[in-house]
């Protein structure tokens, strides 16, 4: 029986840059690089009980999310980052919100 522990990890070792950063495609004379925001997680288990199919209750699972941020796009003029305009919508929308309400609260504490 193969460590799952040991087999998840020869797996987690591709993931990191390559995950986050896409291959570079050449569009119209321009090369692009897709960026993204990866998170992934893998839980693994064993069991003393046995299954109802006579397996000895071991298993795993295993999951992930990426959030495209924007891409990389060289010109001539250079290297310039051009963000993901739903996804900055998205991420600060709820900051905005937050930071309001704390720096409300801060005001509020101040002027007691």
């Amino acid at each position: 029986m193969p460590n799952i522990a040991v087999e998840l990890g020869k797996q987690a070792a591709s993931f990191g840059v390559k995950s986050a950063y896409g291959e570079p495609q050449d569009v119209d004379g321009v090369s692009i690089t897709p960026v993204a925001l990866t998170m992934s997680g893998f839980a693994g288990g064993a069991g003393g009980a046995e299954s109802a199919d006579g397996g000895s209750g071991e298993g795993g699972t295993g999951g992930g999310v990426s959030v495209p941020l924007g891409v990389y796009v060289r010109r001539e003029e250079g290297l310039r980052f051009e963000p993901n305009i739903v996804t900055l919508l998205a991420v600060g929308i709820p900051f905005v919100c937050v930071a309001g309400r704390a720096l409300a609260r801060v005001i509020r504490a101040l002027k007691k």
